[in-house]
């Protein structure tokens, strides 16, 4: 998984505080190229950090994951480790409520 440091981890960051969102929002917040975070969101919902939601297929709308919300606080360890995504999800079978 190769993520954009930090553009990635400030749109998962953006949507942290668990509410859905879109690419012009989140542009706006983050002062970002509305374009740019259209091809971000995508690239974020294949690595299974974001979730495109509805409630219409073409609302745009994106709320984090699990994943995402564990790739923020492993995020330091991101330019350290060859394999963020086992880092992510060994995280997240370590704090998995049983």
């Amino acid at each position: 998984m190769r993520l954009v440091n930090p553009t990635d981890f400030e749109i998962l960051d953006a949507l942290a505080d668990g509410k859905r969102n879109n690419a012009a929002n989140l542009a706006v917040e983050l002062d970002k190229n509305r374009d740019y975070i259209n091809t971000r969101l995508p690239e974020l919902s294949d690595h299974n950090l974001v979730d495109k939601i509805g409630p219409s297929e073409q609302s745009g709308l994106y709320a984090i994951t699990d994943r995402g919300r564990a790739a923020l606080v492993l995020r330091e360890d991101y330019e350290d480790t060859d394999d963020f995504e086992a880092l992510i999800e060994t995280h997240r079978a370590n704090h998995s409520e049983t």
